[in-house]
């Protein structure tokens, strides 16, 4: 059987050319057997691409290309002209096609479609994060957060949390309740990164009454009381006081609004 070589170039990283050569020789060969593949990722040059021809020729090697400037695949392809190489263009036809059809141009740039998978799993990790160290669960969370919202019930923090991961932050919150000591772990942050959320007593005392009610609870339990939302209120303005970071009002704030609050704080203090 033939010794078969072939050589994936590409401007990214070189999965899309891979995976088709796979595909097509397994067509020949379903176990790729006495198949050598050799990836060359991230090829943004002449010098490299005249290279990588030179090499094939020596090894009588087949090339896969996905490139996405129109100039680099014209090289390659003269090139491969020259010295008598079979190629593939894998993206090119694509590309003209897409254009034709959309009257419009390339951008050309290369690895965009991995930047948006970059993209994506940060903004996943992000959101299962928030998840994960919603409410107090676990104080570990908030060395290794981006942000962190500490408030007292009903401030919106689990909300707050959720639109900033899906920003690709890493968000951890904590309740204060005076009955519970917060974790050690709060007084060891950067209070750049840790953000107060306070809200006025009589808004507090309508959330939380109607909160009680859609639990199907009576609205005058204490959780609702205007006495304990002062006492809570004045517990927060001590351990925040401690922390020393900075508090936003949310009384009369979106989620969205509170957000754009924060994120312009955390990038201004980079």
């Amino acid at each position: 059987m033939k010794r078969l070589r072939v050589f994936v170039v590409s401007d990214s990283v070189g999965e899309t050319g891979d995976q088709v050569a796979k595909a097509v020789i397994s067509q020949f060969r379903p176990g790729l057997e006495n198949t050598v593949i050799r990836r060359f990722p991230h090829i943004q040059s002449e010098e490299l691409i005249r290279k990588i021809v030179f090499l094939a020729a020596q090894q009588q090697a087949f090339i896969v290309y996905t490139l996405v400037r129109q100039e680099m695949r014209k090289l390659l392809h003269d090139l491969c002209e020259q010295e008598k190489l079979h190629a593939v263009d894998i993206i090119g036809p694509a590309l003209q096609s897409m254009g034709t059809f959309m009257e419009e141009n390339p951008l050309e740039t290369p690895g965009i479609v991995h930047m948006l998978d970059d993209d994506y799993f940060k903004k996943i990790e992000a959101i299962e994060f928030a998840v994960k160290y919603d409410d107090g669960r676990d104080p570990r969370g908030l060395l290794q957060a981006d942000i962190v919202l500490v408030g007292v019930s009903r401030t919106s923090k689990t909300p707050l949390s959720q639109y900033l991961a899906h920003k690709k932050y890493k968000v951890a919150n904590v309740p204060l309740v005076p009955e519970v000591e917060p974790p050690e772990e709060l007084l060891q942050l950067d209070p750049k990164k840790c953000f107060g959320l306070i809200i006025s007593p009589e808004k507090l005392n309508s959330i939380r009454k109607e909160r009680l009610m859609s639990l199907g609870l009576n609205d005058d339990a204490i959780y609702a009381q205007h006495n304990r939302i002062l006492e809570e209120i004045q517990h927060f303005e001590k351990i925040v006081g401690k922390i020393g970071c900075r508090v936003i009002d949310v009384t009369n704030k979106a989620v969205e609004e509170t957000a754009n609050t924060i994120i312009e704080h955390i990038l201004t203090c980079k």
